[in-house]
């Protein structure tokens, strides 16, 4: 059999036609077939390279997991072991950045301790400090503040919750409590009230010397460069300020700050929040009252003036850093401004602040002594050179309670 094709421009002549052999059709049939079986087989084998591709992938991901001591089967459960693992290492994280924040205070504490012992920073003249003191650990310092016209609060203080003499000495050796009433010099260096300061220090050798000139209106400076001094001077858990007007039972202050003793930065005291007074002429004026917001405002949290304690690393904070430190009107207030924006942890412990008989006398009664005792209409015990005394006898912890105290 033939198969005619017809030639149009020949107009369809029989013998111009071209003619396909059946040999040539099948030859051309059997070349098409394979073909097309050489170009279908390389498509499988490109599917199935990238199907051992993706499995080699998946397999390699799944021994990446295994690797990091993650289950294969995390995708089911959720992820719920990683949020464990990442929480584990943020706290590693952080307890290494608080760790580190502490030595390097430490150090800079230390410098700051070797430059003032150099050049003889604000110290007593009769305030001898060796070597072997200075490297040893106290529990805490406690300062008591006071002015140049304080004399007699001075002496009523020291004729009753403050060890005098040999018993001074005994306490700091013993007890690790460092006790001195601080006080900064005259506007006239070297005048008659620096040459009385000196005189007393020399009978009773319990002053500290700031370098500060003394003030009402200068509070919060002298508080600074208290801590900034003591520090220096002590290695203690804890400085505490106190004033002059005010009745303490060191036993149990000592008793209740050892609690806090491995803990970072303390703030311990009677945490108020008052009002900010915008009025000028009115005693605690706040003259940056407008810092706090709309009239009639109060003030953050913070402890009341009378008695507060900080930790080591929260003094040395303030030594680091007193010449950027803002001061407010009040000095409480500038304390707890300098620590508002801190890590720190507040203590609120009413036993900082009771008050005189009958106050303090029931709760001594029932077995809860308190760490100090004041009048809250004085800010302090009124008239306390007439009645330190007979708060101390009826509030006091009794004079055994500290030698058999342990801290």
């Amino acid at each position: 059999m033939k198969i005619p094709f017809k030639n149009r421009g020949n107009g369809g002549d029989p013998h111009s036609r071209s003619v396909i052999s059946r040999k040539w059709a099948l030859l051309l049939c059997l070349g098409s077939f394979c073909a097309g079986m050489f170009f279908t087989n390389r498509m499988w084998k490109v599917l199935e390279t990238k199907a051992v591709l993706n499995t080699t992938e998946v397999e390699e991901q799944r021994m990446s997991i295994n690797s990091l001591g993650c289950s294969p089967d995390i995708k089911e459960h959720g992820f719920k072991y990683i949020p464990r693992k990442v929480s584990k290492t943020q706290n590693d994280v952080k307890n290494l950045d608080k760790a580190i924040s502490n030595l390097e205070m430490k150090i800079a504490v230390a410098k700051a301790s070797h430059d003032s012992i150099l050049n003889n920073f604000s110290a007593s003249e009769n305030l001898k400090i060796d070597e072997s003191a200075v490297k040893k650990k106290y529990l805490m310092v406690v300062g008591i503040n006071t002015a140049f016209s304080s004399r007699k609060r001075r002496d009523s203080v020291r004729s009753t919750w403050m060890p005098q003499g040999e018993k001074l000495k005994k306490l700091e050796d013993e007890k690790g409590i460092i006790i001195r009433f601080v006080i900064g010099h005259s506007s006239t260096s070297g005048g008659i009230l620096d040459k009385a300061i000196e005189a007393e220090d020399r009978k009773h050798g319990d002053i500290l010397r700031l370098k500060h000139v003394e003030g009402y209106l200068e509070l919060s400076a002298k508080t600074r460069t208290y801590f900034a001094t003591a520090v220096s001077l002590w290695d203690a858990d804890f400085y505490v300020k106190v004033d002059d007007d005010v009745h303490v039972n060191l036993a149990t202050l000592g008793t209740n700050l050892a609690i806090y003793r491995l803990k970072p930065r303390v703030y311990v005291g009677c945490m108020k929040s008052g009002p900010v007074l915008a009025r000028k002429g009115v005693k605690y004026h706040e003259p940056e009252y407008w810092k706090f917001g709309e009239y009639g405002n109060k003030y953050f949290r913070h402890a009341t003036g009378q008695l507060y304690a900080i930790s080591n690393d929260l003094a040395t904070y303030i030594s680091i850093n007193q010449n950027v430190l803002h001061r407010y009107a009040n000095e409480d207030v500038s304390l707890g401004a300098w620590f508002i924006g801190l890590d720190v942890e507040h203590v609120d412990d009413r036993r900082f602040c009771c008050g005189t008989p009958p106050d303090c006398e029931w709760k001594a009664q029932a077995g809860n002594l308190c760490v100090a005792s004041f009048d809250w209409t004085c800010s302090g015990v009124c008239k306390s050179v007439e009645r330190l005394k007979e708060v101390h006898q009826r509030c006091g912890e009794g004079e055994s309670a500290l030698w058999t105290a342990t801290f």
